[in-house]
């Protein structure tokens, strides 16, 4: 049989597609023949609602999560897993009594939570970021009333023996358990420290007659951004101060910062409470948005939104001249950016960049405890100052504490009636003012209550 050159072409460009073909498949078919995936690390946090367990794995894993009873038992089911070493042991804990693993049908690996109480499990994956690769992420929530709903109980606007209540200040030590926040060069995370400070700083407010203080976290383990400030709305608090360690790739950048909300962040988080208004609680002065109109509610909510953005600057000023007593802030005056922890619209908030931790004369300072203490101790400071101007109704302060205001740039009579809650015209006779013209540095008296 005789073939032309051109046929002998044609049958050369077959076989070499052939072989094209046949790698394409062998491309295709890789992942199956790949190495099964590796849990090479596991680590948990104890939070008052919830633990969390966190599988550090080699790639993105497949899992199948569901509860046994009798006894109680939480079953994952991982697809095309290897366990590398021995899980970790619990020890004592409130909720698991023992960990144990086993493989199953030849490629997978099943572990087994024994419990101790039932739970309600949730999971998810979470992909790599700076401080870690692949992660498995298991939530396990008590079915029961938990010790922290107990506790928010207890301290929302306690009221003395004398009648007055207690100011409540909550305290927000950022990040926590998976989340460390930004890192030191000797190895200093920032969710220590500022947990450090934060308790310094609650120590020393429960010591103040009158005054409350109440932590979003005591432990380390995660809170999310808008739980910490649904804790604080939940402590009906007058004041949120979150403490933050700073960081930045040039190691020369120091100091302190403090910051408000912007007014972008606060029209963001309008726009969402107007959306879901049917759905949000009571606002702390007893106004509830859900049955007003639209123009109502975006009135009402603007004027609570104002009132707290002014107390959190005045209180922002006080906080940021004690912090200069200690060295040199980074900025001198009060910033504003968007953080979420900030979007209380009726709870003045503020957030405290404490120093740069990635700054190695700093970092130094924030292990201190002597260092932690000083700044405990001016942020103390700062918040009687505020308080001291701006005590709020019922409190012993209100009743006590001689009040004064300084007039500042774009202040008004009648807003600073409206923000000691005075009435204007007794405003002007504990001033012997004959009109409403003020002046700025002019120290006005306020009534008392």
């Amino acid at each position: 049989m005789l073939i032309s050159v051109s046929g002998v072409t044609a049958l050369r460009m077959m076989v070499d597609m052939k072989k094209i073909v046949g790698f394409l498949l062998l491309l295709i078919t890789l992942p199956v023949l790949a190495k099964p995936s590796v849990i090479e690390n596991m680590r948990f946090w104890s939070a008052p609602d919830h633990t969390r367990l966190v599988f550090d794995t080699s790639a993105p894993v497949s899992h199948n999560l569901f509860v046994l009873t009798k006894p109680d038992r939480l079953v994952l089911d991982l697809k095309d897993v290897k366990l590398k070493g021995a899980l970790p042991k619990l020890g004592t804990h409130p909720l698991i009594s023992r960990l144990r693993s086993a493989p199953r049908n030849g490629n997978d690996l099943r572990v087994v939570l024994d419990l101790k109480t039932p739970i309600k499990p949730k999971s998810f994956e979470l992909k790599p970021n700076r401080q870690y690769g692949h992660r498995l992420v298991l939530d396990l929530y008590q079915t029961t009333q938990s010790a922290e709903k107990k506790a928010t109980k207890k301290v929302v606007k306690s009221v003395a023996d004398n009648g007055y209540r207690d100011i409540v200040v909550a305290i927000d030590p950022g990040h926590g358990g998976e989340d460390p926040g930004a890192k030191g060069k000797r190895g200093t995370y920032e969710k220590d420290v500022v947990l450090a400070i934060a308790r310094k700083l609650a120590a020393m407010v429960n010591k103040e007659r009158g005054m409350k203080a109440v932590l979003t976290r005591n432990g380390d383990y995660y809170v999310g951004l808008r739980k910490r400030m649904k804790l604080a709305r939940k402590y009906r608090a007058d004041l949120f101060i979150s403490i933050h360690a700073d960081a930045f790739r040039d190691s020369r950048a120091h100091g302190s910062s403090v910051y408000t909300l912007s007014n972008r962040g606060a029209s963001s988080e309008a726009a969402r409470w107007l959306a879901n208004r049917e759905n949000s609680a009571d606002l702390i002065g007893g106004v509830t948005l859900e049955d007003k109109d639209d123009v109502l509610a975006s009135v009402l909510l603007d004027l609570s939104q104002t009132a707290t953005q002014q107390a959190s600057h005045q209180v922002a000023n006080n906080l940021l001249a004690e912090l200069k007593t200690l060295g040199k802030t980074h900025k001198r005056t009060v910033q504003k950016a968007g953080f979420l922890v900030l979007k209380s619209p009726d709870v003045p908030s503020i957030l405290v960049e404490t120093a740069f931790i990635t700054n190695p004369s700093e970092e130094k300072r924030l292990r201190s405890s002597k260092h932690q203490q000083k700044l405990a101790r001016a942020m103390l400071k700062g918040i009687k100052r505020y308080f001291n101007q701006s005590p709020p109704p019922g409190t012993l302060l209100a009743k006590v504490a001689p009040r004064k205001h300084i007039i500042e740039r774009g202040d008004t009579l009648s807003q600073i009636a409206e923000q000691y809650q005075v009435s204007l015209n007794s405003l002007r006779k504990e001033n012997n003012l004959s009109s409403n013209t003020i002046r700025i540095g002019q120290v006005l008296k306020i009534p008392g209550t």
